[in-house]
C-alpha cells in the first residue's frame, strides 16, 4: 500500500511539473504582411522571409516589439515563453528585431531551430539603435496609436509574465 502512495505522488509531482513548462513549437519564418502600420519616413527594416519591409517607427498596435540576437543568452531564455504565448494565440502580436547578427541566413535558422514563429524584421546596419538602444532583450509595448507605453528591459521569465504585463500596459486579455 506504502509503495502504491508513493507511486501515485511521484506520477503526481511530475505531471504538476510538465504543467509549468512552455510549450515547444516548430519554429517558422512567418511573412511581415500582417504588421500593422503607418506611413513613415524612419529607416525601412528587411523582414525576415523576403516580403517588403518596415519601419520600426511606423508599427502601431496594440503589438510587442522584441529586439533580440542570436547571440544573446537572455533572449534565448525568453524564447519559449514568447512561442507559448503565440501557440496559446495570445492577444497582441509579437514583432521580433534582430540585431547585430552576421546575416539573415544564420537568423532563418535560428528562427526555425528555436520554436520562433512571428514575424522577424532584420536590423542589418544597427539604423535600430538609436531608438532601441544596445541592450537586448528589450520589449515595447505600443498601444494603438503607435506610442510606447511601457519598455521592458530584460528577459521575461515566464508566460504569465507577458500574460500580465499586456494586461497592464495595453489592457489587452
Amino acid at each position: 500500500m506504502k509503495k502504491l502512495l508513493v507511486i501515485a505522488l511521484s506520477a503526481i509531482t511530475l505531471t504538476g511539473c510538465s504543467l509549468t513548462q512552455p510549450i515547444p513549437v516548430k519554429g517558422e519564418v512567418v511573412s511581415c504582411a500582417d504588421i500593422k502600420t503607418v506611413a513613415s519616413e524612419g529607416a525601412v527594416l528587411d523582414c525576415l522571409d523576403g516580403s517588403q519591409g518596415v519601419a520600426a517607427d511606423s508599427i502601431v498596435g496594440p503589438a510587442l516589439i522584441n529586439v533580440w540576437g542570436t547571440w544573446c543568452a537572455p533572449c534565448r531564455q525568453e524564447l519559449p515563453h514568447f512561442a507559448h504565448y503565440i501557440a496559446k494565440q495570445g492577444s497582441v502580436p509579437i514583432i521580433g528585431i534582430a540585431v547585430e547578427e552576421k546575416n539573415m541566413a544564420v537568423v532563418r535558422k535560428f528562427v526555425e531551430s528555436n520554436g520562433m514563429s512571428w514575424p522577424i524584421l532584420y536590423d542589418s546596419d544597427g539604423s535600430t539603435r538609436g531608438k532601441f538602444g544596445m541592450g537586448v532583450p528589450v520589449t515595447w509595448f505600443i498601444d494603438a496609436s503607435g506610442k510606447v507605453v511601457h519598455k521592458k528591459y530584460g528577459p521575461f521569465n515566464s508566460l504569465e509574465e507577458i500574460e500580465l504585463s499586456v494586461i497592464k500596459y495595453l489592457g489587452v486579455k
